[in-house]
């Protein structure tokens, strides 16, 4: 287990011997004392990247490409690790870091690292006697901000665009869970990145973090996180005018249209909420039923949820594991009173469960709470095993309820009727639109919102556009001046 900064292709520990507690929330337990970044760190790595970015960008693109290639091959090599390491950090259950994390880990990689010699330019056709080409360069330092919930993924969703576009990265995990990341350092390390390329510097954000989004030296600052931290991060990049790209919170309209294959949709639904204690951006956080199918679907739903196996994250048998913090237990937990408070009934859940050998960990039962489209509930991100239930008639008015957050990251829609699909798809105001499905990802597609959920995308070619300036050279092929500077 790596626990020390990871800068200029070194772990070393921070310049003032600061150091994080990291804890297992299964039981609270320290898992170790991971070296705390300051800003006097983040100056180090930076000025290691900027060091670095010459090399790296003027490396064939081919020969980035068979780093981050056998980068995947090496995660791949030492999956089981990864993944019981990030279970123990984060709280995930082990069959899904096995099953999703590593996996969707090596495949971003493997990916980006095909796609690192495919970054074209382009030909603009122009007035005769001039060549105008477009060339796509790497930006130079970038500076990223993965956080706590899926943090091996993230890592890998953030680094493989931007190594694969030619530039040097410093990436600062949450405080919370920076092993996966520190261990995906180690890896580079072995199969041969160059000194300095990436720096790993897990601190906390209002020093680490906002160090690394004021920095001068950094040219474009990476953050996922929730929208509040994010307006922050527009704010500290002003500085330097440094691109910045978001990806922010979520609350999800999953709607069920009454001609929906019910069991599907119960199943998918409890997937999009329930996985990895919701705990994620894009879950389908809110449940709108149409009226004539609310109560079968209730009664399956709840059902379903109700047999959700929750324990140990190393136990392969769990189904769903504690939240990542003790802090956010005690802010989930919170909505459940306020949901009552505002006048929504609680279905299911909205306790800690009650079993001994759960009573350590930071764990909340999943709950299911009736509630108006307009309560806080229903419209802030709880980002927990939380989901709140609204009803509707009809097509006009299921959208204004969709639509009706200021978030705009992901959506989705059970239904049989095609031309339905596509027109509702079409009117939900969100990056990601699922029908008939829900949370898939790909590396090829782009991942990302609008409005309250941020901008730019990661993933995909155009995550790797954006970590790129266009440049337009102009060649005078003729070699002749204008008519009016002739003599």
């Amino acid at each position: 287990m790596q626990t020390r900064l990871f800068i200029g292709g070194r772990f070393v520990d921070a310049a003032d011997g600061a150091t994080i507690g990291v804890l297992d929330p299964h039981d609270g337990s320290r898992l170790a004392d991971v070296a705390e970044a300051k800003a006097e760190d983040v100056d180090r790595a930076v000025d290691a990247a900027a060091a670095a970015f010459p090399g790296w960008r003027d490396t064939p693109a081919a020969d980035r490409g068979r780093l981050l290639l056998k980068l995947a091959d090496r995660i791949e090599a030492d999956a089981e690790r990864l993944a019981r390491l990030e279970s123990q950090d984060t709280g995930h259950p082990l069959r899904d870091t096995r099953g999703l994390d590593v996996p969707r880990a090596a495949a971003t990689f493997r990916y980006f690292g095909g796609m690192a010699d495919k970054l074209q330019g382009s030909v603009v056709p122009v007035e005769k006697g001039f060549l105008n080409y477009v060339l796509r360069e790497p930006i130079g330092v970038v500076g990223q901000i993965v956080p706590w919930n899926f943090p091996l993924m993230f890592t890998s969703w953030k680094m493989g665009p931007a190594l694969a576009a030619g530039n040097t990265v410093v990436l600062k995990p949450a405080e919370l869970t920076p092993l996966s990341s520190l261990a995906i350092a180690e890896l580079m390390a072995e199969v041969g990145f160059p000194e300095g390329v990436v720096n790993i510097v897990p601190g906390y954000g209002h020093t680490a973090g906002q160090h690394l989004a004021e920095h001068p030296k950094v040219g474009k600052i990476a953050f996922t996180g929730s929208t509040a931290i994010g307006r922050r991060i527009v704010a500290a990049s002003a500085g330097n005018l440094k691109r910045v790209q978001l990806e922010l919170g979520g609350k999800g309209a999953n709607i069920v249209f009454d001609d929906a294959d019910l069991p599907a949709a119960v199943n998918g639904s409890a997937f999009a909420i329930f996985h990895n204690q919701g705990q994620a951006c894009i879950a389908g956080s809110r449940l709108i039923l149409h009226e004539r199918i609310a109560d079968a679907f209730l009664e399956a739903f709840i059902r379903l949820a109700r047999s959700i196996r929750l324990g140990d994250p190393l136990d392969e048998r769990t189904e769903m594991g504690p939240l990542t913090s003790k802090q956010h237990q005690e802010r989930v937990l919170s909505y459940c009173a306020t949901a009552v408070e505002q006048g929504g009934k609680v279905l299911l859940g909205g306790r800690r469960p009650t079993e001994p050998a759960l009573q350590d960990g930071y764990f909340v039962e999943p709950t299911v709470v009736q509630a108006k489209a307009t309560d806080r509930v229903s419209q802030e991100e709880v980002f927990g095993p939380f989901v709140s239930v609204t009803t509707f008639r009809d097509e006009a008015e299921v959208m204004a309820i969709a639509n009706g957050t200021p978030y705009g990251l992901g959506g989705g829609l059970w239904t049989r009727d095609l031309a339905r699909a596509h027109r509702v798809a079409r009117a939900l105001e969100a990056g990601m639109v699922w029908i008939n499905s829900y949370k898939r990802v790909n590396p090829g597609s782009p991942f990302g919102g609008v409005r309250a959920s941020g901008y730019g995308r990661e993933m995909g070619f155009e995550a790797m556009h954006d970590y790129t300036d266009a440049k337009s050279v102009w060649v005078n092929v003729e070699a002749q001046l204008p008519p009016y500077y002739r003599r």
